[in-house]
């Protein structure tokens, strides 16, 4: 199994301030993973480091390839086309129907006009809302808006999925769904690294479970 993620004694900071160190995990291709720890323990931080958005040292941080260590600025966007993003406040356009919001995207990165419709059909089929593309995000209900951006993250056919919190916002049944989302979608491929603080979907969807605390990183049995 391919290793996309590749840490070795890894110190993540925010300024003078470190968050996690001694960070050392491994994370193989279509592995789901998990990580847990208390609000402040440096979940969000340790996903941020996998795409170059704070600060690290260390002996080795290796993601899809990419030496984060000696990561040049204008390689960060290349590293970033490989990776989707999932965030709990789901940061849709609010100003245009879903179509246009992936539409945006797809334009923003290089796509054929001619294959953008087919790529979007195919995302929005894959999260179960083939038949809401035209709907405004506040027409949307929260496990809706957040379905619509792991479409958005899915669209570059990415490697990687890091979600951050995706359910912090939705019901339990509705996280539920959510989750079994991410689940499938690990199951068919792409690794999937969920921040959460939600322990009974592990439960549920089984992966490995890495907890924060203590500015330690730990992987449980």
């Amino acid at each position: 199994m391919a290793s996309l993620v590749e840490y070795k004694e890894l110190t993540i900071s925010h300024g003078a301030f470190v968050v996690l160190s001694n960070v050392t995990m491994t994370v193989g291709q279509g592995e789901l993973v998990y990580l847990v720890g208390s609000v402040g323990s440096g979940k969000s931080s340790l996903l941020q480091s996998m795409y170059a958005e704070v600060s690290i040292t260390g002996s080795q941080a290796q993601v899809l390839g990419y030496n984060m260590l000696k990561l040049r600025k204008k390689e960060v966007p290349m590293l970033r086309r490989r990776l989707g993003i999932v965030f709990q406040d789901f940061r849709l356009l609010t100003d245009r129907n879903v179509y246009a919001n992936l539409e945006f995207v797809l334009l923003a990165t290089g796509w054929d006009k001619k294959e953008i419709p087919t790529r979007i059909e195919h995302v929005l089929s894959q999260v179960g809302m083939i038949d809401k593309d035209y709907k405004m995000p506040h027409e949307l209900s929260g496990g809706e808006q957040q379905r619509v951006a792991i479409a958005r993250a899915l669209l570059g056919s990415p490697d990687m999925i890091l979600a951050d919190e995706p359910t912090g916002n939705l019901d339990p049944e509705t996280g539920r769904q959510i989750f079994k989302l991410l689940s499938d979608i690990s199951v068919a491929g792409t690794t999937v690294i969920i921040a959460t603080h939600n322990h009974s979907m592990i439960d549920d969807f089984p992966g490995r479970v890495f907890i924060c605390e203590e500015h330690r990183i730990s992987e449980l049995p």
